[in-house]
């Protein structure tokens, strides 16, 4: 393997996941994600689906700097990602793991408190958690993508 690949694989991974997870996302994906049902697991297969597609538009550029990756390899990376992506974004399984690692009281610092709606931001342990959580397999994705070989 190349020494190039995988930082510029992981770097596409990266920039790819903060525009797909924050602006291609739609606010009713975001909001029904974590929910209950089928509605919910739609809205969330639905974010992932999209956030897997740029995540390809992303990597396409490297195939101009003569970075070229094995089509197997890459399709594996992307369905690594999307799948912990997808049981993350579930929310109730990241939640979950928080607890069972010790990290429940972080995850829910900074969430409402119960019946009040007095901390609307994005400076949660949940996100911040959910977000740790993603780019850790954004590295494992890019090592298989990276590992695959060329074509």
């Amino acid at each position: 393997m190349e020494p190039t690949v995988f930082p510029a694989v992981f770097a596409a991974l990266f920039a790819a996941h903060q525009v797909g997870d924050h602006w291609v996302q739609s606010s009713c994906q975001a909001a029904a994600k974590g929910g209950t049902g089928w509605a919910a697991r739609r809205a969330c297969a639905a974010h992932v689906a999209s956030l897997t597609v740029t995540k390809l538009v992303f990597l396409v550029p490297l195939a101009l700097l003569g970075i070229s990756l094995h089509p197997a390899a890459l399709l594996v990376a992307l369905a690594v990602d999307a799948a912990t992506h997808y049981w993350a974004d579930r929310r109730t399984t990241l939640a979950a793991l928080a607890a069972r690692v010790g990290k429940g009281g972080f995850y829910r610092l900074g969430a409402p408190r119960e019946g009040r709606d007095d901390n609307p931001s994005l400076g949660t342990g949940a996100y911040a958690l959910d977000q740790s959580f993603h780019i850790a397999w954004l590295f494992v994705a890019a090592l298989i993508a990276s590992i695959g070989g060329a074509v």
